[in-house]
């Protein structure tokens, strides 16, 4: 799965600490979710959504088209 999260962080004036924080998860679950390592939850993806402002699937989008899989 891709996503935006780098991105936003940075447009927010965020820190990965700070972010964290908000989501209430550790920082070492940002950055694995930034780098792609690993698919948050679905609980996740809403409090990500709901810091940011923006629909989940404008955060988060898959790797390939999902008629492929």
């Amino acid at each position: 799965m891709k996503n935006r999260l780098k991105e936003l962080r940075a447009e927010f004036g965020l820190s990965q600490q700070e972010l964290a924080t908000r989501a209430g998860v550790s920082r070492q679950t940002v950055i694995a979710v930034e780098k792609g390592r690993y698919d948050p939850s679905l609980p996740l993806a809403f409090v990500l959504s709901g810091i940011f402002g923006r629909p989940i699937e404008r955060i988060f989008t898959p790797d390939t088209d999902p008629a492929q899989r």
